[in-house]
């Protein structure tokens, strides 16, 4: 419960790296953290393992070091945390702020998820299977997230693809659904 309060009271995840990027807000003043939406992203497109995710979200991606670059290096987004190949993870935005991760955007009948989320990225593609590291790892993210905040349940957990339908894919049908609920509902946090 340690952990779970901490997060509560700082807005950060304990053992992760902290980055953090100007593109974030404030929340509006009677929102309640109630979703967790999860996202993917690889930079460039397809490759792991580099900086540039950070450099993405921290406004400092250099135009020419890839050819794609050059057609998102003006973009502001963030997300909270992103959980690398490896479990490892970083952390971009407080979650008691306001990440620039979900877009326009709809849970149900309630509209600009940004306002009552928190944005996990896992670096992945929607058709290359994701790591037995990063399943634990985000597990362990949302355990912690629902003991901090109970309005997080496992059916207020969303793929991108969920809240913006049509407009964006991920985390894709690379994501195991199934096996990520029965972790999560296994899982204990310490």
């Amino acid at each position: 419960m340690a952990h779970a309060e901490q997060l509560k009271q700082t807005g950060r995840y304990p053992g992760c790296r902290w980055s953090p990027s100007p593109n974030f807000g404030s929340r509006p003043q009677n929102s309640k953290i109630s979703l967790l939406v999860v996202h993917n992203i690889s930079l460039p497109p397809g490759q792991f393992g580099g900086p540039e995710i950070e450099q993405f979200f921290c406004n400092q991606l250099d135009p020419a070091g890839h050819p794609y670059f050059e057609t998102i290096a003006s973009v502001q987004v963030s997300a909270h945390a992103l959980v690398r190949r490896d479990g490892s993870v970083i952390q971009f935005v407080s979650c008691l702020e306001r990440a620039w991760h979900a877009g326009r955007s709809c849970f149900g009948a309630e509209e600009e998820c940004n306002d009552f989320s928190i944005g996990i990225e896992l670096e992945g593609t929607d058709d290359i299977p994701y790591t037995p590291e990063q399943y634990q790892t985000l597990a362990s993210m949302v355990r912690l997230t629902m003991m901090a905040w109970p309005d997080v349940t496992p059916d207020r957990v969303a793929g991108h693809c969920d809240i913006a339908p049509g407009r964006k894919t991920d985390p894709g049908p690379a994501f195991d659904w199934p096996y990520f609920s029965a972790l999560l509902a296994d899982q204990e946090i310490a």
